[in-house]
């Protein structure tokens, strides 16, 4: 059963950085393109950035491109998100997705963690 778990998360002021891990488990992260979406209390899940299973190809959205950085190390089966500049409007439950495919913006990833909450507010 693949299981992704991430962390990191909390309360940061706004400028501040974080650093969130998506570790995976049950299977080998390697074969795996893997996403981190956001969802804020009464919005929809926003997909924020994808890596290709080696890392050749990522993605971003428009809202965090230039402040977000995703990497991954697949000999430690996991991914990272670096939010640096960080803003009250990146409050949000951040998740991360793994798929079979290409490196996609949109919730068509089939595992799921249950997220970490990041909150930025002085």
């Amino acid at each position: 059963q693949l299981q992704l778990v991430e962390s990191g998360g909390g309360l940061v002021q706004p400028g501040g950085s974080l650093r969130l891990s998506c570790v995976a488990s049950g299977f080998t992260l390697d074969k795996y393109t893997i996403a981190w979406f956001r969802q804020a209390p009464g919005k929809e899940r926003e997909g924020i950035s994808c890596i290709s299973p080696v890392g050749g190809s990522t993605d971003y959205a428009d809202s965090v491109k230039g402040r977000f950085t995703i990497s991954r190390d697949n000999a430690e089966n996991t991914v990272y998100l670096q939010m640096n500049s960080l803003k009250p409007e990146d409050t949000a439950l951040y998740y991360c997705g793994a798929r079979e495919g290409l490196c996609v913006l949109w919730p068509a990833y089939d595992s799921w963690g249950q997220g970490t909450q990041v909150t930025v507010s002085s």
